[in-house]
């Protein structure tokens, strides 16, 4: 293990993989031009941090392989020792979709974890949350500046009269109005806004805010079990009954006092870890994604899932081009063309919008080291472990079996993670190697940091450094360990991780592919 001090003036890259033509170089800075490493390697470019070298001499239309894979095909011939930038590669085809094998790879089930408990919130309908929030919805976009201005005043004058109960969140979206509400794609936002209020953080104590003239008339997000006391859950703003602004705001203070106290009644107790729903993501991803922090999540997702526990990766086009590494570990061929049914309809997607995968990286991405979506899927989907891929769920579908789930999502990181609140998560990991104050207001938000630099400057904002593991001093099971044991901190409301501390939360970003009118 080197010291830091050591580890600051060593030549240090990362290979992955026997069969890699490439490493990244992992110093602080970068490297210069005729740095030497100790097997004789000489760079003959400067190199920055998280960026690939050439280890042999690579022709113009070879193959540029790193984690075993082809990540692009050399663009001009590189020496050994270059530094290979993103305009050194182009994209590799896709893997064809039709010709993916299908659970042809199942991982055998690992050993049980049991043992592990946290002290969460049991609901009637047999979801447990981590959080004790009352959640307004809202059917359309209008009403989204009355609901702030009363969650203002609920969290004033309401809510330090209910000590149990931990927050109120406004559920506001730019969806409900001006949208073509019956088109097959509406089903999306639709399905997704139901299903936000059904998250178990929120105890089944929904309530609705409306105006009365939407297109999503706000029956449509209440399950029928609540549409038989509308008076409970659904408030028009147009109603006659009410005489000018303050009448409204003095009725759904009310609503909001009869949700409140029935959700002060809940008490934390002590639940097995099972009852974890965990979502997985990546944002602002670089070369150390794959090597650092990922596998340490993907190490955390094995954990999980053999503590009985629902675990979530998502991102579509961070998935498209390692597909082939996922199919063979579907469960059965039917969770398989799941799989493949997702990647198509995104395919699909894109082509409408005349682009393709091509538009994923970003900016921030590439200058991490990233130069093309093949090399960041390849890391993202390391996110996933080892475990059988049990189920696949569309965009703003709801998790109803365990085990490792694929949550078809954008990769947005303020989508997707909207559309994993909408499918059930009542925690979320999230990695970074560029850094992101991303956090969510329904669920708790664990950062963690694919680099020590960053984590050294976000001090206050990283909750685990995974960049231990690039310097050696951790290895990925013991972040994967440290990250386990978070979470049924957290979980348990023990812990709050930063974003929470700061009151750092994105507004709600559903995913609509449906068109507007």
């Amino acid at each position: 293990m080197l010291t830091q001090a050591a580890a600051r003036t060593t030549p240090l890259r990362i290979k992955l993989h026997a069969d890699d033509n490439v490493a990244i170089v992992a110093n602080s800075g970068g490297l210069p031009a005729g740095t030497v490493f100790d097997d004789g390697l000489t760079l003959v470019d400067h190199v920055p941090q998280g960026h690939k070298v050439a280890l042999e001499d690579i022709p113009e239309g070879g193959i540029v392989r790193r984690y075993g894979e082809v990540i692009g095909i050399a663009d001009r011939a590189l020496r050994k020792g270059a530094w290979i930038d993103e305009f050194a590669v182009r994209l590799p085809a896709p893997p064809e979709l039709e010709k993916l094998p299908l659970a042809t790879k199942v991982p055998a089930p690992l050993p049980p974890l049991d043992g592990y408990t946290f002290d969460g919130y049991r609901n009637p309908d047999g979801s447990v949350g981590t959080r004790n929030i009352l959640g307004i919805s809202t059917s359309v976009h209008c009403v989204a500046g009355t609901v702030d201005y009363v969650v203002r005043l609920i969290k004033e004058r309401l809510l330090p009269r209910y000590p149990n109960v931990d927050d109120v969140v406004g559920l506001n979206h730019l969806y409900g109005c001006g949208v073509a509400i019956n088109a097959p794609a509406a089903v999306v936002p639709i399905r997704a806004l139901q299903n936000i209020a059904l998250n178990p953080n929120f105890g089944g104590e929904i309530m609705v805010i409306s105006l009365g003239c939407e297109k999503l008339q706000p029956e449509r997000l209440v399950p029928e079990a609540y549409e038989g006391a509308p008076d409970d859950t659904i408030l028009r703003m147009q109603d006659e009954r009410f005489d000018g602004f303050q009448a409204m705001v003095d009725a759904i203070l009310a609503m909001a006092e009869r949700h409140l106290d029935k959700l002060n009644r809940r008490k934390r107790e002590p639940v097995p870890a099972s009852e974890l729903v965990v979502g997985m993501q990546c944002g602002g991803s670089d070369a150390f994604s794959g090597v650092t922090a990922n596998p340490a999540v993907g190490f955390c997702s094995d954990l999980l899932v053999r503590a009985g526990a629902t675990v979530m990766f998502s991102e579509v086009t961070e998935v498209r081009d390692a597909v082939h590494l996922l199919t063979p570990r579907c469960a059965t061929p039917e969770i398989g063309r799941a799989l493949i049914r997702e990647m198509d309809w995104y395919d699909r997607y894109l082509a409408a919008g005349e682009t393709d995968r091509s538009a994923n990286p970003t900016p921030g991405n590439k200058k991490g080291g990233l130069a093309n979506i093949v090399e960041k899927a390849l890391g993202s989907i390391a996110k996933s472990g080892t475990s059988a891929i049990s189920a696949v769920l569309a965009p703003g579908e709801r998790a109803t079996t365990r085990g490792l789930i694929f949550a078809a999502t954008p990769a947005s990181d303020f989508v997707c993670g909207t559309m994993q609140l909408a499918s059930g998560i009542t925690l979320q990991v999230f990695t970074t190697g560029r850094g992101t104050p991303y956090g969510l207001a329904a669920v708790p938000v664990i950062k963690m940091a694919t680099r020590k630099d960053l984590s050294a400057r976000w001090h206050d904002l990283i909750d685990i450094d995974a960049g231990r593991i690039a310097t050696g001093e951790k290895t990925i099971e013991e972040i994967g360990w440290e990250l386990f044991h978070l979470l049924l901190e957290v979980a348990s409301g023990r812990k709050k991780p930063w974003s929470d501390h700061w009151g750092l939360h994105n507004a709600l970003a559903v995913f609509n592919p449906a068109p507007v009118t």
